[in-house]
């Protein structure tokens, strides 16, 4: 065989591969065209969105700052609210301990005008392995009861004119409960 035609076959084959490799190479360029169009859409809808993020921004940042500004003032009347609920409770615990000590005192009043009960002596079986009975304390009595009420309301109606609505209020409602 000559030269010549072996290299002939040597650059046949060369451009088969060629050609082989150019269309190959062409597939690939159009399917980079079809995604390079559908990349363009991609972009612009990002670009889109991107504008629509940005104006929203400022939208966002008032909405923010007038609920923080509402959450605030809220914050700032509770703290109120607070530290008047706590004064109330206060006063509430001042005015419960006079009527407490005005109950006491009624007590004690009537305590002293009721007759003692009789000890119970040895026939009325109540000894059971003690030398002597406790003795009962003295049954409530309506007047008793008539009377720290009427104790609690001069203790209260003392001192009205220093109190708040809120705490007349509330004494109000005490007493009609009663």
């Amino acid at each position: 065989m000559d030269w010549k035609v072996v290299l002939d076959l040597v650059v046949s084959v060369l451009l088969i591969a060629t050609i082989g490799y150019a269309w190959m190479l062409n597939q690939r360029l159009s399917s980079l065209r079809k995604n390079r169009d559908d990349l363009a859409k991609t972009i612009a809808a990002f670009n889109e969105a991107t504008l629509r993020a940005e104006s929203s921004i400022p939208k966002l940042r008032k909405a923010a700052e007038e609920s923080g500004q509402t959450l605030q003032e809220r914050v700032e009347k509770a703290q109120s609210l607070r530290d008047d609920l706590a004064f109330m409770i206060e006063r509430a615990d001042t005015m419960a301990n006079r009527l407490e000590n005005a109950v006491r005192g009624a007590r004690a009043d009537g305590a002293k005008a009721a007759p003692e009960p009789r000890a119970m002596g040895a026939g009325g079986g109540a000894q059971i392995g003690t030398a002597s009975t406790p003795t009962m304390p003295p049954p409530r009595m309506a007047g008793n009861r008539a009377a720290a009420i009427a104790a609690a309301a001069a203790a209260s109606e003392g001192d009205s004119d220093d109190r708040s609505e809120a705490e007349r209020e509330l004494l109000r409602a005490l007493q009609s409960m009663r």
